[in-house]
Parts: C-alpha cells; structure tokens; sequence
C-alpha cells in the first residue's frame, strides 16, 4: 500500500504512540509573543514614514510605485519598498499592481490635513520614549527616572497639539448628548484645558457662553491662538498657574471640565479636582470628566489598560482609575445624577450634577 502523500499528518510518531498520552498537547501559538517583538518595529515604520512625508507623498501625487514613492521622498528605493510593504501588513497603505496607495484609514488619521489627523500625536503619545526601555527599573522604583513632570510644559506643549483633532471631534460630538445650545448663558471653567478644545466646542454651539481657560502660561498659547482663530478670543479669559492652586472663585460656573487630566495626577490629585470642581460650580452645576477608564476586567476595557501603562512609564502618580471608583469620588464629593458617554470610540465621558440644597 503507498505512503500517505503527507507524512506530517500520520499519527504513528505521536507521544500518545509512545504511551505517555498526557504530554500529547498541542502547543499554544507564537504569534502573542512575534506581535508584541514586532509592536516595537511597527511603530516605529509608522514614526519614519510620517518624517518621511510618504502619506504626504502619496495624497499629493496619487498610487506610485516604490521606485516612484523613493524618488519623491528622495531615499533609497529598496528601503522605501520595505517599509511601504510593511505598512501594507499594518492596514495603513493599499498595493494594487505594483502601486501604493492610501487606504481610508491613512488618509483620515495619517495625513496632515486628515479629517481626524493624529499625526502629530503619534511622536508624542507615548511619552518620553527612553522611560520604555528602563520599565523594569520603573516597576521596581514605583516610578520612571525621567517622568515628565520634570518639565512640564516641554512635554505637554506638543501633546497637547497632537491631541487636539481628537478631543476637539469628541468635545463637538458630545453636543448631541449634552445640549451645549440649551444651556442658558454658561459660564464654564475649564481646568489644564490645554488648547481648550472643550470650550471651542462650547462656545461655537452657545454663543452666550463665556469661559475661563486655565493651564500653565506655555500652554495657554496655544488656546489662545485657537480660540482666536475661531472669533471666540472676545467670551473666553485666560487663567494662567497650577490647576491644584490657581485661584477659582467658588459658586460661580454652571460647567466645569476636566478634560484628560484626571489620570495624569494619581488617586489623591483626581479627587483633589472633582472636590475643586465642586467648589467652582453654582448648586446644580454641571462636570465634565475626559478622560479613559478601565474596567476591573482587563480584556473588557484594552484601550484604557494599555493607557494605564503609558502613564506608568511617563508620570510620577498617573494611571487609570476604573469606573466604579471614579463614579465613587464623584459622589463622594457632592455629584448625582451621573451618566457616562462615548462621543467618539475610547474617548469616554463623565457627566453629573452637583446637588443643590434641596437635594
């Protein structure tokens, strides 16, 4: 009788042929442990071809070939086509007969003039890179050698700018939940507001709104300079200093927001903010949290667990609180009425209302 023509699948040479079926288990896949070996390489293929200009070159000059994309990029064409192909793997570039082109996603997110550009982001976002590679010491120490708290306002200028598009698209997706043009002549303050995307989504839907802006003077420029792109320079005030001691007139905002800073501070700064918050707002007051939050399941929150890590690797105290706990300081500090929103997916929102004396 003839040989199988696949030998690899006779089963004579088996352990459980051997008589010690208990140690005939498949093993587990590789692929966990090659996607995290080649999560270092992608972003960085990401990171070159951004400082490349290739998305750039590609929305410009339309499907190009490596030889094509190379000569426009002035590089090397063999080098060019080895990172065009790996971005094809990542889901960032489309090949079609020896041509490179955009796909949606690169051309939405990737591409400077992107209607959710992250472009910017991408450099920043994960904080001092260097912290990454001393993880180990910073799980030992409680904390990395070189947080960014060191210089503050280096780090968080450019991240604030990075992060802009996002929050700003998720600040004016919000209006559809929250009603910025029902609100009758708001006063809102927004803390470490960075560019204060909160408020231009406030006060471009209610033009009877008025804002006080607070963030350290290096980054109030850059709220500035939006804000004054937009017209709204005439209804917002700037509030230079440290949020956690900058003077805040108390019962005297009907919105507060804490936009994306909450998980920068630890446990006892983000409750030090909501008990701020709380003081700011007239009875009946509204905050508004920004921000990720994890569930006590990992797998059922990614996002925000890998976010966690960031701040790990990047601040003194930052992480990520989960929902029950953050829902509890809330509370705690005088709030009802919560709700939590999704304007835009990961970017999450606390609602709640402080009470009034006769609640």
């Amino acid at each position: 009788m003839a040989d199988s023509p696949y030998p690899e699948l006779k089963k004579s040479h088996t352990m459980a042929q051997q008589g010690r079926p208990w140690s005939d288990v498949k093993p587990p896949p590789s692929a966990p442990v090659w996607g995290v070996i080649f999560g270092l390489g992608s972003y960085w293929l990401l990171l070159a071809a951004l400082e490349l200009g290739l998305f750039e070159s590609l929305r410009e000059a339309g499907p190009q070939s490596a030889q094509d994309l190379a000569t426009s990029l002035e590089s090397s064409a063999e080098h060019t086509e080895a990172v065009a192909d790996a971005l094809v793997v990542l889901g960032f570039l489309e090949l079609h007969k020896g041509r490179y082109q955009l796909n949606d996603c690169a051309r939405r997110y990737l591409c400077r003039d992107g209607a959710a550009s992250m472009s910017d982001l991408i450099g920043v976002a994960p904080g001092p890179l260097a912290n990454w590679e001393r993880m180990a010491e910073t799980v030992r120490a409680g904390a990395p050698s070189a947080p960014v708290e060191d210089d503050m306002a280096a780090f968080y200028g450019p991240l604030v700018e990075g992060t802009f598009t996002t929050v700003l698209r998720a600040a004016t997706r919000a209006e559809s939940r929250l009603g910025y043009g029902r609100l009758r002549n708001p006063r809102v303050l927004d803390l470490g507001a960075g560019a204060a995307p909160w408020s231009i989504a406030v006060l471009t839907a209610c033009t009877a709104a008025t804002a006080v802006v607070n963030d350290l003077p290096e980054v109030l420029a850059l709220a500035r300079r939006e804000m004054s792109e937009r017209g709204l320079l005439g209804r917002c005030e700037f509030l230079p200093g440290d949020f956690h001691s900058v003077a805040i007139p108390d019962n005297s905002f009907d919105v507060v927001v804490l936009g994306h800073v909450c998980r920068t501070e630890g446990q006892a700064g983000a409750r030090s903010l909501i008990r701020r918050a709380a003081g700011a707002l007239r009875p009946g007051g509204l905050i508004w949290v920004a921000d990720y939050f994890r569930s006590a399941e990992p797998t059922r929150s990614p996002h925000a667990v890998l976010m966690r890590a960031v701040m790990m690797a990047a601040t003194r105290h930052g992480t990520v609180f989960t929902y029950s706990e953050f829902a509890g300081w809330l509370r705690e500090a005088g709030f009802e009425d919560l709700r939590l929103i999704e304007p835009i997916p990961a970017q999450q929102l606390f609602v709640a209302r402080l009470k009034t004396s006769a609640d």
